[in-house]
């Protein structure tokens, strides 16, 4: 996805081209993650192991997700979006 003011490139799924609120460190590097759920598709996307940091948007608590074996260590943390699927494309830097 191009920015619209600059022409630039701006994202790239799951990648961001910009700093974001959810890095990932995986394939030997850090990424950005466009929201929680690219974050997790970095690492799916290189078919590898890796720790996604963020922090929660309702308490601002840092968070750290690790990814292994394609499964994440804490299965109680819970994934939520404002925006039903079928319309994130509508504005996708909003969702």
């Amino acid at each position: 996805m191009l920015n619209p003011a600059t022409d630039e490139l701006r994202m790239l799924n799951p990648f961001s081209v910009v700093p974001t609120a959810y890095r990932v460190q995986a394939g030997g590097r850090w990424w950005y993650g466009n929201c929680a759920w690219d974050a997790a598709g970095i690492c799916a996307a290189l078919h590898t192991d890796g720790r996604v940091e963020t922090s929660c948007p309702d308490c601002g608590e840092s968070l750290i997700l690790e990814i292994r074996n394609e499964r994440v260590d804490d299965e109680s943390l819970l994934f939520h979006v404002l925006v039903p699927a079928a319309h994130w494309w509508d504005d996708i830097v909003f969702t």
